[in-house]
């Protein structure tokens, strides 16, 4: 029993990530990363593939050098893709990749997935395991060119997608960015003022031995009350974002609302419907492309929008082609599709050719995105100057009142 036991423990055992160096059958210099129980196992692991190890070092398995993103997995994908391409062995590509990345978090997943595979599991399956980096769309897609033996084109057609997709998050995102910036900057000078500076003109105004302007005397009392209750409002305030953040992450109809109310936000919500549709068509084109019968491809699709209402849309949209309806027409009587859309989808349905019009529908929306964003900024720059003059200027006008008064009395 006791064998057994101590057979179990080692099978247990966690690997670790190790950078190494060494030297091969042809003595040339080669170096890696692998995964391994211990220092000794992996020496002996390298010695097997004709590799004579000359420096073994432990990695850090910490998140020091930052999670994981989706632009991270971007990148893997392109560069997993050309090397595929390039006929580099499946697991010598992925070592490669690992060694090549300076995020401790991004070799440990790349090691974890090349260990899945060099023990026999399929790539499609060994992505599944990580389900917070790899999600079902960019799973049926490997699945799928693993079965039809076109990995490469495949995992070519991956690496396109998602680098789309994170180009439009980051035009929506800048879209977004700008004002947030400008708008929290404004709030930190306001508290700044209101704390530091307006009490030092109270001190002055107080030996004036007169009453102050309605104006002055309304942002003193503002200043007094942050001075005094501030802390609490902070408190208050954190607790209010806290609480929304935390039902807005666990309530989908709150979510639900939100996304519609931010598709009707005047200026922001164009942009956040054009980028809903520029997703939709391109993971529409992907998925077609890649040989996924259509409704199975409208589930993913849905969720790839990233918005409810499309979502809940598209679900049903699936449900209307299962049963033997035309793509156009169930995206019609939605009614939330441009005219334009809709007939491009119906001209790839008659021609056979779904996948290329969704990928041009595609296209033209995300250059849609790009010029909104741009016209955005061009537009919000001096709307948010006039409104920091309005804010700013204000507190200085409000504190200088009272001396204009007084020289007026003076004179």
């Amino acid at each position: 029993m006791a064998p057994a036991a101590t057979a179990t423990v080692r099978t247990l055992k966690r690997d670790i990530p190790f950078a190494w160096e060494g030297r091969d059958k042809r003595g040339q210099r080669v170096k890696g990363n692998s995964l391994a129980p211990d220092e000794s196992a992996l020496r002996v692991e390298l010695r097997r593939q004709g590799i004579a190890p000359s420096r073994i070092r432990k990695q850090s398995q910490s998140l020091k050098g930052g999670r994981v993103n989706a632009a991270d997995i971007a990148i893997f994908s392109r560069q997993l893709a050309t090397m595929l391409a390039s006929g580099i062995p499946m697991v010598q590509a992925f070592e490669i990749v690992a060694s090549g990345s300076d995020k401790p978090a991004l070799q440990k997943l790349i090691l974890d997935i090349k260990g899945d595979i060099e023990a026999g599991t399929s790539l499609h399956e060994a992505l599944a395991k990580h389900p917070l980096h790899f999600d079902d769309l960019f799973v049926n897609l490997v699945e799928a060119g693993e079965q039809a033996g076109a990995l490469e084109t495949l995992l070519d057609k991956v690496a396109t997608y998602k680098e789309k997709s994170e180009a439009i998050k980051k035009k929506v995102k800048k879209a977004l960015f700008y004002p947030a910036a400008v708008v929290s900057v404004a709030f930190v000078v306001t508290i700044i003022l209101m704390i530091f500076v307006i009490p030092e003109f109270q001190k002055l105004f107080q030996g004036f031995g007169a009453n102050l302007p309605a104006f002055t005397q309304f942002v003193i009392n503002i200043s007094e009350m942050v001075q005094h209750k501030g802390i609490y409002l902070a408190i208050v305030i954190g607790a209010a974002v806290w609480t929304f953040l935390y039902f807005k992450k666990r309530s989908r109809k709150m979510r639900e609302v939100l996304d519609r109310i931010a598709l009707k936000i005047p200026i922001i919500g164009p942009i956040l419907n054009k980028a809903a549709i520029a997703r939709y068509a391109r993971t529409l084109s992907t998925m077609f492309a890649a040989g996924v019968p259509l409704v199975e491809a409208l589930e993913s699709v849905a969720g790839a929008t990233g918005n409810i209402v499309y979502e809940d849309a598209i679900m049903k949209m699936k449900d209307e082609v299962a049963t033997g309806q035309r793509l156009q027409r169930a995206m019609q009587a939605r009614g939330i599709f441009p005219n334009m859309v809709v007939q491009m989808i119906a001209v790839g349905e008659e021609s056979g050719s779904l996948d290329t019009m969704a990928a041009k529908v595609a296209t033209f929306y995300e250059a849609e995105v790009d010029n909104a964003v741009d016209s955005m900024s061009s537009l919000l720059e001096p709307l948010i100057m006039v409104v920091l003059g309005v804010i700013v200027g204000g507190l200085v006008i409000a504190m200088y009142l009272p001396i204009f008064h007084l020289g007026q009395v003076v004179g």
